[in-house]
C-alpha cells in the first residue's frame, strides 16, 4: 500500500492516506459540480489528519450526513465524509503531493438523484423531494 501526503493550499491542514488509488470519481450533485471535485475514496481508518485539524471548517447540507471539510484559512476543500458510505472519505486528489490524476481511471457517480429532505432546500438541489 502506498502512502499519499496531502495539504490545503496554504499548508495549514496536512493529511495522509495509506491506500492504493485505483479509481477516481466525479459527482454530479450541486456541491461537487460547483467545486469541480475529483475524488478518491478511502476508508476512515486509512486517513489521518497530521496537522491543522482545528483549522478545518465543515459544511453540511440536506441530510447533514455528509461532512465536507475545508481549510478555514485558504478555503480549499480537502476531503469529505461520504453520505452514501459514512465510514469512508472522498479525498480531493488535487491536494495530494506527487499524484498524477491522469494515471488513474475516472468514474462518474450519480449524486444528483439522491433524495432531498431539507424543507428549506434550494431549487439548485436537484433530486427527488421527500415529504415529511
Amino acid at each position: 500500500m502506498l502512502t499519499y501526503r496531502g495539504s490545503c493550499h496554504c499548508g495549514a491542514v496536512t493529511f495522509s492516506r495509506v491506500s492504493d488509488i485505483t479509481e477516481l470519481t466525479t459527482c454530479d450533485c450541486s456541491l461537487c459540480r460547483q467545486r469541480n471535485a475529483l475524488m478518491t475514496k478511502v476508508h476512515e481508518s486509512a486517513l489521518t489528519v497530521e496537522s491543522g485539524e482545528d483549522l478545518l471548517s465543515v459544511y453540511e447540507w440536506n441530510t447533514r450526513r455528509a461532512k465536507h471539510f475545508f481549510c478555514s484559512r485558504c478555503g480549499i476543500y480537502t476531503f469529505h465524509r461520504k453520505r452514501a458510505a459514512p465510514d469512508h472519505f472522498g479525498v480531493n486528489v488535487f491536494c495530494l503531493e506527487d499524484f498524477d490524476p491522469a494515471t488513474v481511471p475516472v468514474r462518474a457517480t450519480e449524486g444528483i438523484g439522491m433524495s432531498v429532505v431539507d424543507r428549506d432546500a434550494r431549487s439548485q438541489w436537484r433530486g427527488p423531494r421527500e415529504t415529511g
